[in-house]
């Protein structure tokens, strides 16, 4: 291989910047591993206590109270607490539903209709032309809704990611929902808690690479700081010509050449 068939360092960088890019908004978007551990740690307390004692209260207050924890935790340390809280309100859900039915099977039915319905969201929005992926991870990527119009190639990545998705999360219900009818409570959980990991990383892979593969984002962020660049310089400009014009029109007129008030004399 000759030294013109290498990649250079400055095709690579570009590349890479994109790949580092997509991960960051990818482990913000969907919490990374933190996010995770927040999402998976209420549930697994909740269905490790009531396999040991079967009592629907204890398991559910200790599966909120952990969840809370976790929560002013990020509020201590200033955190992003989205996706604690977000899971906190999908543990009160689960506790509320659970005390009001006596049935601690329907601690987990919220959860469930949620994934159900996000499900049905990302195949939905891309069916409709705005795929949920794009719509999520849009403005951290600087690009907001701007791959719809101005960037197809993203915009197609975008829908892939959608799909999978929604097909991923669909069949995760597919086995849960049955198990929810036939199976007892600690079955039931215990198999969800060990689907909520494998799913979420397959599906977070493959919007990686779909987005490795797809255009760069157009940062509009940037192109809207230019335009007002610009527009204050061309307004900087106007207004410099503006003032040289007044000046010129202030000035005294030439004074006559030598010879002429002479000459002026003369004829008088």
């Amino acid at each position: 291989m000759t030294s013109l068939d290498k990649p250079t360092e400055e095709t690579q960088q570009p590349e890479h910047d994109s790949r580092a890019a997509t991960e960051a908004a990818l482990g913000e978007a969907f919490g990374g591993i933190r996010g995770m551990i927040e999402t998976v740690v209420p549930g697994l307390l909740f269905v490790a206590i009531y396999t040991v004692n079967r009592d629907l209260h204890i398991s559910a207050i200790a599966a909120l109270a952990v969840s809370l924890l976790m929560g002013v935790v990020r509020l201590i340390r200033k955190d992003t607490v989205k996706h604690a809280f977000s899971g906190v309100f999908g543990v009160a859900f689960g506790v509320v539903f659970a005390m009001m039915t006596g049935n601690a099977k329907d601690f987990y039915l919220p959860g469930m209709l949620y994934t159900l319905g996000l499900a049905v969201a990302y195949l939905l929005s891309t069916a409709l032309g705005f795929p949920l992926i794009g719509v999520i991870l849009g403005p951290l990527f600087k690009e907001n809704l701007s791959w719809r119009t101005r960037n197809p190639g993203r915009k197609k990545a975008y829908a892939k990611a959608s799909i999978a998705w929604g097909l991923i999360l669909l069949a995760k219900c597919a086995i849960l929902f049955p198990l929810y009818w036939w199976a007892d409570t600690t079955e039931l959980g215990w198999v969800l808690i060990s689907l909520k990991i494998p799913p979420f990383l397959l599906a977070v892979w493959l919007t990686w690479v779909f987005l490795a593969k797809a255009p760069a984002p157009i940062d509009v962020f940037a192109e809207m700081e230019e335009r007002e660049r610009a527009e204050a310089e061309r307004a900087e400009a106007e207004a410099a010509g503006t003032a040289a014009g007044d000046t010129g029109a202030g000035e005294p007129s030439a004074a006559p050449e030598p010879g002429q008030g002479g000459r002026h004399r003369r004829d008088g």
